[in-house]
């Protein structure tokens, strides 16, 4: 299994040509950031704003790649709206197709 993990790691430093990938401190800085925004969505460069330089561009970009393949977030072309929700009672809604 971790020989599948390098493969996958490798292909992203191959395909974003970067020096290194994302830090775990990274990643927890932009979900943070994410998860307590005020808005409910966010732009690219609002979310730089709100990092303060402390994450590069293409690091972020990496970033918001595996919270949206992980379905943690939603990009749309208005912004990135933060979708994760580990809450169990809505969860069991969804899956019954509650209505209202």
């Amino acid at each position: 299994m971790k020989e599948n993990l390098d493969i996958n790691m490798q292909t992203y430093v191959d395909e974003y040509k970067l020096e290194s990938l994302p830090t775990l401190n990274e990643v927890i800085l932009v979900e943070n950031a994410l998860k307590n925004i005020d808005d409910s969505i966010v732009t690219v460069p609002q979310l730089k704003k709100i990092l303060a330089k402390k994450v590069k561009h293409d690091i972020l970009m990496i970033i918001l790649d595996y919270f949206e393949t992980a379905n943690k977030i939603s990009i749309t072309s208005k912004g990135i709206t933060w979708i994760h929700n580990i809450n169990p009672r809505l969860k069991k809604t969804v899956s019954e197709g509650f209505e209202l």
